[in-house]
């Protein structure tokens, strides 16, 4: 059968459909997301719980002219499917298709290319501003969760709300949780308002009213509008804790995020109201599939998974990943030190630390999203005395880089960065990348940084990290930690005339590649900075070509490095880098972008060869 969604004019079409048609769309749409996440991943909780938000959006505003702006994004699946991406969906987070956030080079309907938390409210205060200065009168709406407002951006953002004529609408998706449960004094003050009996008689009311629209006689839209002035005064009228109109904003709800009808009502009561108006929506996350509703943090991102009883059907591996690893180093390191403990930022499960956090409740920390506090708070731990290790996923340390050198390489404390997902992460694609770490890394003064090569390598650098009297960072990459004692080190044929320094994840295949090239002698660097002189200047000394072999951006990176050594010791030697372009590297699976990019064993032969060959 032919279903409702296939047959209209994607968004426009949304605005001439009665209740009952909008409600058989959400149901389309979220069908359609379980449909093609379980064959590609994603994520998938978030993006069931704002359905009805994205159904409503379109049908009451008239985008792109109208700007709807996703708070990173990641529950963005159905906006995607409602701009005329339906039948490109099934491409979703695969190499040269749909990508997993919104993206500015797939449509006009995607005002930003975004990834990172708490940037929307900032974003559309800039373009609700530009419409104002040019007399275009539009509305922009910043779809945010309760998660990111938790960022200190969001506010920096709100700050600045005060003066603005035209329409600023921000709809706060409160599900309680950002990946892990939300933690902070934003996420409780939330928890405490929307669980009070005032909220809940509020609720009671409003639904009353919802009973008595005509839902299936006339189009949504005029249901919204003749519902709008039935619930305006109860909305204005009740009074919650001032802390959203003492920062600029006509507060309204909080209301049903999944009742179309009342999201529209409010809508249209808001977008006639010049300057901000927060909308305070309730929703569940994976809401409409039991396995994801049930399970919203394995949901949040996940790899394929069977439909019927939402168990991954990767069949998994049962050798360790990195951040495993990881996760189980530091368990044993705070047994041994009581001074050591852990910083997060909102990413418990990702980094591996749910074993600490259980067995150290009072030694873990998860300070929400806000990387650049964790840095900072992580410095003063070190200045009282404790041994803090930072992990954080590296596109997200980004976020922090002044609080890296202010806050902690001035002062030379002995603060930990376990810096996770860096190099390619796959599918999650350009904002998600961590290639830049290595770069900016190696520049800061009193930092030492490593990368290891394999599973021990990472869990003897943490130990040698945390008893360094000064900072350290770690970096490594997603996926399989390659295990020490499987790895193949068959004797090489030491012509050496090829000297191949390959750092952290680019070992292994450097390997594979000098056994096929037969005269060639692979160095594990181990250390970005400071470089191993010594190791490195007597593996070129009587090679013909040094090659330098890195997960990460070849500006200013690991490559560069190896050549100003050489260029300092005044070693004329001639030096191939393989590595990252500078370009924003595109989504696809892992093991797909390093072989475009040409850092596969393989692809690093070939290279080499071409070179003797000339």
């Amino acid at each position: 059968m032919t279903k409702l969604l296939e047959t209209l004019n994607l968004p426009e079409g949304l605005r001439a459909l009665s209740a009952k048609q909008l409600d058989q769309v959400a149901a389309e749409v979220r069908e359609k997301i379980i449909e093609v996440t379980s064959k590609t991943g994603g994520h998938v909780a978030s993006s069931l719980g704002a359905v009805e938000i994205a159904v409503a959006l379109h049908a009451a505003f008239r985008s792109p002219k109208d700007k709807i702006l996703w708070d990173v994004g990641h529950q963005a699946y159905a906006h995607k499917i409602l701009t005329g991406r339906l039948k490109e969906f099934s491409t979703l987070r695969q190499y040269k298709g749909l990508s997993g956030f919104p993206n500015i080079n797939e449509s006009p309907h995607d005002q930003f290319t975004v990834g990172h938390a708490s940037t929307s409210i900032s974003q559309a205060l800039g373009l609700a501003w530009a419409g104002e200065l040019d007399g275009e009168k539009r509305s922009v709406v910043a779809v945010i969760g309760d998660g990111s407002l938790s960022g200190g951006l969001s506010f920096e953002g709100v700050n600045n709300l005060d003066g603005l004529k035209n329409n600023l609408i921000v709809i706060l998706n409160d599900n309680e949780m950002s990946i892990s449960k939300n933690v902070g004094a934003i996420a409780n003050y939330l928890t405490q308002f929307t669980t009070s009996g005032a909220y809940s008689d509020l609720r009671d009311r409003i639904e009353k009213v919802v009973k008595r629209i005509p839902r299936y006689g006339v189009s949504l839209f005029e249901a919204a509008r003749r519902l709008k002035d039935r619930t305006k005064h109860i909305v204005l009228d009740f009074k919650v804790d001032v802390i959203f109109e003492e920062l600029g904003f006509k507060y309204f709800g909080p209301i049903d995020g999944h009742n179309i009808p009342l999201i529209m009502s409010t809508l249209e009561h808001a977008k006639e109201i010049p300057g901000g108006v927060l909308i305070h929506v309730l929703t569940k996350k994976g809401k409409g599939y039991k396995p994801a509703e049930q399970d919203p943090t394995r949901f949040h991102g996940t790899g394929p998974y069977d439909i019927a009883t939402g168990k991954p059907t990767n069949g998994g591996s049962k050798s360790l990943t990195y951040t495993q690893v990881f996760g189980r180093t530091m368990v044993r390191l705070a047994e041994e030190n009581p001074k050591l403990v852990a910083v997060t930022a909102a990413m418990i499960d990702g980094t591996g630390l749910e074993e600490f956090a259980q067995g150290n409740p009072t030694r873990f920390f998860d300070v929400g999203i806000a990387e650049e506090h964790a840095v900072t708070f992580a410095g003063a731990l070190a200045k009282g005395g404790f041994r803090p290790v930072v992990a954080v996923y590296s596109t997200f340390l980004q976020r922090a880089y002044d609080e890296i050198i202010h806050d902690v390489c001035l002062q030379n404390l002995p603060v930990v960065f376990a810096i996770d997902r860096a190099g390619i992460v796959g599918e999650d694609g350009a904002t998600h990348n961590g290639i830049f770490d290595l770069a900016y890394l190696r520049t800061i003064p009193n930092l030492t940084v490593m990368a290891p090569s394999d599973d021990l390598e990472l869990d003897e650098m943490l130990e040698y990290a945390v008893k360094q009297p000064g900072p350290v960072a770690i970096r490594y990459p997603r996926g399989i930690a390659p295990n020490r004692e499987k790895v193949e080190n068959r004797k090489l044929k030491m012509e050496n005339r090829i000297a191949i320094v390959a750092i952290g994840s680019m070992v292994s295949p450097a390997r594979e590649a000098a056994q096929k090239l037969g005269n060639a002698k692979v160095i594990n660097a181990r250390f970005i900075k400071p470089l191993d002189e010594k190791l490195i200047l007597e593996a070129a000394g009587s090679a013909d070509l040094v090659v330098t072999v890195e997960e990460g951006t070849l500006n200013g990176g690991f490559g560069s490095a190896v050549l100003e050594l050489l260029a300092d010791k005044g070693i004329n030697k001639q030096v191939k880098r393989l590595g990252l372009p500078d370009a924003f590297i595109e989504h696809g699976k892992r093991e797909e972008i390093l072989d475009l990019y040409g850092l596969t064993s393989d692809k690093i032969y070939q290279s080499i060869s071409r070179d003797l060959n000339r």
